[in-house]
């Protein structure tokens, strides 16, 4: 009896990106790669801007100027003629990969009740996990802002955080992790903290 080998397939490994876009084109942009079959990911948030005669409900992206992308490096030259991108973020000549885990917290973040909102990057602070809720097992910074408790959630290749307000019995503190593997290639080689963009 003959042994039949199932039919092996390459598959290309593919890696969420970060697309630079032009001011305010966030939206155009993610419904131009959705149109085209493209994985794609806008976080967006809820806000409300006072004008003097009313005020004005808005959905606003997370990370102004980015959408998240995932795709194979072979389709470059196609998201660069993308009308509203202005560039790709990359590191070392090549796409700049955001980690899988950064990009899951922050689509259960965004997909969660819970009120999230755009906050400077941080560093430093209580590093905590959450033990139950709609963000159970998530990591983030822990700070405590007017009387609540917000985890803090960071893209650390854009230099950008969102918060997420959080209720303080379904937490517990962990230590710090380590510096990551791009904190401490930047370290080492005197750069400064930010990507290249092209």
């Amino acid at each position: 009896m003959t042994e039949v080998n199932p039919i092996q397939i390459n598959q290309v490994r593919r890696e969420w990106w970060a697309v630079y876009t032009r001011h305010q084109h966030e939206k155009v942009v993610a419904a131009s790669f959705s149109s085209n079959g493209l994985d794609v990911f806008l976080p967006l948030y809820s806000a409300v801007r006072q004008w003097k005669d009313r005020k004005k409900h808005l959905t606003l992206p997370l990370f102004p100027c980015y959408v998240f992308l995932r795709s194979e490096s072979e389709s470059r030259a196609a998201i660069l003629s993308t009308p509203g991108v202005h560039s790709i973020v990359m590191m070392s000549g090549q796409p700049a990969v955001i980690p899988e885990v950064d990009m899951e917290a922050i689509r259960r973040a965004v997909d969660s009740p819970l009120r999230v909102e755009p906050y400077p990057f941080l560093r430093r602070g209580d590093w905590i996990r959450i033990k139950s809720g709609p963000l159970a097992n998530i990591e983030g910074i822990l700070i405590r802002r007017k009387g609540s408790y917000r985890l803090i959630l960071s893209a650390e290749m854009l230099q950008k955080s969102i918060a997420v307000e959080i209720d303080a019995f379904s937490i517990e503190p962990l230590a710090r992790p380590m510096a990551s593997p791009l904190s401490a290639a930047r370290s080492q080689a005197g750069l400064e903290d930010h990507p290249q963009w092209s």
